[in-house]
């Protein structure tokens, strides 16, 4: 079953960051997918209907400057996130790996674990992050 499991397309999931684009010195960078985490499959098997239901149950978030944070959980945008990195000033890479692990039932049966893992990576984002810096003026020029 693991076989048919590995060759099941499962999703790459989207690294969706905030702020989008640039981010600031100072302010953590919030990770999250809002992809589908479930995935069913129904499939063939040598005349048995077998439905196979791939879950995310992990994820590794690479942040790009050599942290990886790993969670259960998808995150969430603001003002729910729960998965957060501070950066120094650059450029950076993130990513995310999506650790699947699935369930099967052939023909309507009992649900039984497909026995493994399998791995699918999303594409990554590029983004900069600048150091803000405060001008003091003359309110009255």
């Amino acid at each position: 079953m693991f076989r048919y499991f590995q060759e099941l397309p499962l999703p790459q999931l989207t690294t969706r960051q905030q702020p989008p684009g640039n981010a600031l010195v100072g302010l953590p960078v919030i990770f999250y997918t809002d992809d589908p985490t479930e995935q069913t499959f129904t499939v063939d098997i040598r005349g048995f209907t077998v439905v196979i239901v791939a879950r995310a149950t992990a994820f590794s978030w690479d942040t790009g400057d050599g942290t990886v944070l790993t969670t259960t959980e998808p995150g969430a945008a603001y003002p729910h996130q729960t998965i957060t990195h501070d950066y120094a000033s650059g450029s950076y890479t993130a990513s995310l790996t999506t650790t699947w692990g699935a369930t099967y039932t052939v023909d309507g049966g009992v649900p039984a674990t497909v026995p493994g893992t399998t791995t699918t990576a999303g594409p990554p984002v590029t983004f900069t992050v600048l150091q803000a810096r405060t001008v003091l003026t003359n309110p009255y020029d």
